[in-house]
């Protein structure tokens, strides 16, 4: 796969030294990875780019969105995305968001890549 075409992982996360870590595992795993730090801007980033296969997102985040409602759209607007919630809460209920899996925090470079492949194929 060239790099143009590559999978694409797009990662939001509202804390910035977790943005930067769960980038670097994405891209150990292999795929290339976009980082934002708020709901609102990866809604506009998956309406640019056709290459995002998986949004990896926290759940408690600040702003109007936090990382459920996320997956919600997403979901709604983009079927072929998959998602990736992640917390060091109890999973929540993600009946209604197939598609969508959850990974409990802490993570490291192993879990993250099971997920991955699950959902990247």
């Amino acid at each position: 796969m060239s790099a143009a075409n590559m999978a694409t992982v797009l990662v939001v996360e509202d804390q910035p030294l977790l943005l930067l870590d769960a980038i670097d595992l994405v891209e150990a795993a292999g795929l290339g990875a976009i980082g934002v730090g708020e709901a609102e801007a990866a809604v506009a980033i998956l309406s640019e780019n056709a290459n995002i296969r998986v949004v990896l997102t926290g759940i408690d985040m600040a702003g109007s969105v936090d990382g459920l409602a996320l997956a919600a759209i997403v979901r709604d607007r983009w079927p072929a995305v998959n998602v990736i919630v992640t917390s060091g809460h109890l999973p929540p209920a993600l009946d209604g968001l197939p598609g969508t899996r959850f990974l409990s925090r802490p993570f490291g470079e192993t879990e993250l890549r099971e997920a991955l492949g699950e959902l990247v194929g």
